[in-house]
């Protein structure tokens, strides 16, 4: 029997309101069909998903939400893995508040398809990471340093904090430093009993400045010295013999390397004599003497170059035994750049050269770097924004050149900084014609296809590029590698639609946030807008999806990490792995991630609240 009163109006417009979005849902997935018809069979129902929930996002449906949340209904907030499941459930309850028949579909049709949808992540993240780690659900990804080539012991502290795959970027190293890493890998494994996948990072069309000019390599050695000009203490410069076994002292103000021979005479108490880089007469005297170097203090300022002759004259003796000064390695220039000034970027691959600025620091020589890549040069135009070092300089493109581009400074993270050489370059508004796999990346295949779990595809623009990676991996006979693609462009944000259903082709395949390009890309204040967005539309394709770039960098360089580092880390619980780059306190950063994954895991499952019993929630003890 029906209800009567305002209830059952705002219950039968209701219905009528999710009935005509379930119809318009259904409607405009069938209208793109044939992009799920050449997929694997297992991977329909993932597909066909992700359409609905595109369909379903191309509305606004704010105003029904509040009204369900009104009627203690499901909101439709959290449909992402069973997109049409969810909106039948809301039907099958807002029928029984009308007194109507429920759905002929039934409650337990529903309740399965929750079921076989929320499985379908957990089974395709299995596939690509591995088991689940022990009392968490996130995986953890590690960027290894080139020193765990040849530390094993590092490789297996970081399996036993929590590491779950091991990252190699092909962009650094090489295949027999790789090598190196993979096999300490897997000799860890054994002896901990602990899984752990390997990911290869293609190194992809990522776009670096050329080298700058060398500057003369100088050090400047010093005595500490109070605010009055007076000698706190000497400077300590620690001689150490030449060669691969040349130690080095971080307490040092500078380390030298000497001629073995030359440094065997010295004994405690002798005086060094030389001339510095601007001919000042200096005295060192030796303090220690050890199997493995020497230490000496001076208490006057000396520049030391390549080509100083030290000069060694024992008491009593009129023999004088000189050495010169040759280990310095050359140091690159910068150029430094504020907003306003001009830079010049060209395609050569001579080395860049500084700015020059006059004694008022008025700009009388704009800076000049190098960029050897024809394609940017053809592409790009006039007004389009060219960033520098993850966008700590902007600029936006004055003339373009066959060789050359006139940049405008635009914005400048500090009031002048430095360009360095070597520094990555985005291009948010060109529109850049650039294959997917470089020829380096096409060799590098060869080895990952042999020796690894994963391959990431760096840049990933298009279903094209996804779909060139394809055509290689069948070529070398290994289409079952898991794939990572990582969105890191504001093309790759426009066409994940397109990207996710290239990438359900492949048995095993992955999503990686990359934060820091995408925020450069897209602008940094759209970065938890973006990544919000693009872990929703993962879910949808239950495609498992990485929480990468900058995850507790304070801590992992430098040893603490800052407030909103760590509620950014408790925040990736929502992925279904964290990623974490290299760094002097990685062991700890791992430590720490995996902490605070396992307590906010007691929180939160994705982004679903878990009700836990709170301690305060019991009252005062």
């Amino acid at each position: 029997m029906h209800t009567t009163g305002p209830s059952a109006t705002v219950v039968n417009e209701l219905i009528q309101q999710v009935e005509a979005l379930r119809a318009s849902v259904v409607a405009q997935a069938q209208g793109v069909e044939e992009q799920v018809s050449d997929l694997p069979p297992q991977r329909h129902q993932s597909a066909e998903n992700l359409l609905h929930y595109l369909a379903l996002r191309s509305q606004d449906i704010r105003p029904l939400q509040d009204r369900l949340t009104r009627l203690g209904l499901s909101s439709l907030g959290r449909l992402e893995p069973q997109v049409l499941a969810t909106i039948d459930a809301v039907l099958h309850n807002l029928y029984l508040l009308d007194g109507q028949a429920p759905l002929e579909r039934g409650v337990q049709d529903v309740h399965d398809a929750f079921n076989k949808f929320v499985n379908l992540l957990e089974l395709n993240t299995v596939a690509l990471l591995g088991d689940f780690p022990n009392k968490r659900r996130v995986h953890i990804i590690v960027t290894v340093p080139e020193e765990a080539a040849d530390d094993y012991m590092m490789v297996h502290r970081l399996l036993k904090s929590g590491m779950n795959c091991m990252r190699i970027n092909c962009a650094k190293d090489d295949p027999g430093v790789w090598l190196r890493m993979i096999r300490h890998l897997r000799h860890a494994e054994q002896a901990t009993g602990l899984p752990c996948r390997v990911l290869m990072d293609l190194s992809g069309p990522k776009l670096r400045l050329g080298p700058m000019e060398p500057l003369p390599a100088v050090i400047k050695i010093k005595p500490a010295r109070a605010r009055d000009g007076r000698v706190m203490r000497p400077a300590r410069i620690w001689l150490a013999p030449a060669g691969d076994a040349c130690t080095e002292m971080s307490a040092a103000d500078a380390n030298l390397a000497l001629d073995p021979e030359w440094l065997a005479q010295l004994r405690i108490g002798d005086c060094i004599r030389l001339k510095d880089n601007r001919g000042s007469g200096r005295r060192w005297r030796i303090r220690e003497v050890g199997p493995d170097g020497c230490w000496a203090e001076t208490m006057k300022t000396a520049y030391i170059a390549n080509g100083t002759v030290l000069r060694l004259r024992h008491k009593k003796e009129k023999i004088v035994r000189e050495t010169v000064v040759d280990c310095l390695v050359p140091r690159e220039s910068v150029s430094r750049v504020r907003a306003g000034d001009i830079l010049f970027m060209s395609v050569t691959e001579a080395p860049g050269k500084p700015a020059l600025f006059g004694n008022d620091d008025e700009l009388l020589n704009p800076g000049k770097v190098s960029l050897a890549i024809p394609e940017v040069y053809r592409d790009i135009r006039p007004g389009e924004r060219v960033c520098f070092d993850d966008g700590r300089i902007t600029g936006i493109v004055e003339k373009c050149e066959a060789s050359q581009l006139q940049i405008r400074i635009t914005h400048t993270h500090s009031a002048m900084e430095k360009l360095e050489g070597k520094r990555g370059v985005n291009l948010p508004d060109t529109r850049l014609g650039l294959p997917a796999l470089s020829d380096k990346d096409q060799r590098d295949l060869e080895f990952v296809a042999k020796h690894a779990d994963m391959v990431g595809l760096s840049f990933t623009n298009n279903a094209d590029d996804v779909r060139a990676l394809g055509e290689h991996l069948t070529e070398l006979g290994c289409e079952n590698i898991g794939v990572i693609l990582k969105i890191e462009t504001r093309r790759a944000f426009a066409n994940l639609p397109t990207i996710l259903l290239e990438g359900l082709k492949f048995p095993a395949c992955g999503v990686m946030i990359a934060r820091g390009d995408l925020a450069v890309e897209c602008g940094f204040e759209r970065l938890s807008e973006l990544q919000e967005e693009i872990l929703w539309v993962c879910e949808s394709a239950h495609v498992p999806a990485i929480w990468a770039t900058q995850v507790l960098e304070g801590l992992t360089k430098r040893g603490h990490a800052t407030r909103a580092e760590i509620t950014d880390a408790a925040m990736a619980q929502a992925a279904e792995a964290v990623m974490l780059n290299k760094g002097p306190y990685l062991i700890q950063a791992v430590e720490t991630l995996d902490d605070i994954l396992q307590r906010m895991q007691r929180h939160y499952c994705k982004r679903h609240s878990v009700m836990r019993k709170l301690g305060m929630a019991s009252g005062p003890g």
